[in-house]
């Protein structure tokens, strides 16, 4: 499974990929909005720092068809064919979808709620889904639940698409779809940081690090 970061702070990004292991990095509009410049300077930020082959996902914003598909030529121009470009799953959408894959672009269809939109953007050959796991929950239904359905539903109409789920709030949400397998997750620098945030391990270790002192002397390591 692979395991994104959802932000466009570089510095951010920066601090993740020096200590864990990083897929690539995934943005929408409002995640650039919070950066207050220029989105092409930062998604170059980006680009520059997580390589040609990284993957990067970028949202387009137009409301019509033929705009979407304009926009996906832009941003693949300035930051790589290689760039997912973000398409939100409405019926505009869906056309900008199919005439995009057709050219050989890679597509992410964005906000996703149901199984059905899903559905629908497999069927025009998208790359990735992304259902929003906490909003689906704020709505009153099962977030869980619903990228679980999504996933058995690509598993038995043997589509090619894979989920990137998106809108985590804790990380037993995460570990709930790593377990069934699901392709891919982007998680905010904070659910990311809290994957390994347990005091008891911390403890654990310093415990560890104290009792070799103890008999080595302090700052000794194995090293001596």
């Amino acid at each position: 499974m692979k395991l994104l970061i959802d932000d466009a702070h570089i510095e951010e990004i920066r601090s993740l990929y020096a200590y864990y292991p990083v897929d690539g990095v995934t943005t929408n509009p409002t995640i650039l909005s919070k950066c207050g410049k220029d989105p092409y300077i930062v998604l170059q930020e980006i680009r520059d720092f997580i390589g040609a082959e990284g993957e990067l996902h970028v949202q387009a914003v137009s409301r019509i068809a033929e705009d979407m598909v304009e926009e996906a030529h832009h941003i693949t121009s300035i930051l790589g064919k290689n760039t997912c470009v973000k398409i939100p799953s409405v019926k505009e959408g869906y056309k900008a979808m199919q005439i995009l894959k057709k050219e050989g672009y890679r597509i992410t269809a964005t906000a996703i709620y149901s199984p059905a939109q899903a559905f629908l953007a497999a069927k025009c050959g998208v790359d990735y889904v992304a259902p929003y796991v906490n909003r689906i929950d704020n709505l009153g239904y099962d977030g869980i639940a619903t990228v679980k359905e999504i996933q058995d539903m690509l598993t038995a109409n043997h589509f090619e698409t894979g989920i990137l789920a998106a809108s985590f709030k804790n990380t037993r949400q995460v570990m709930s779809l790593v377990t069934y397998g699901i392709t891919a997750a982007t998680l905010s620098p904070d659910v990311f940081k809290a994957m390994n945030n347990n005091q008891s391990v911390e403890s654990a270790v310093e415990a560890f690090i104290s009792d070799f002192e103890s008999l080595r002397g302090k700052g000794k390591t194995m090293l001596y």
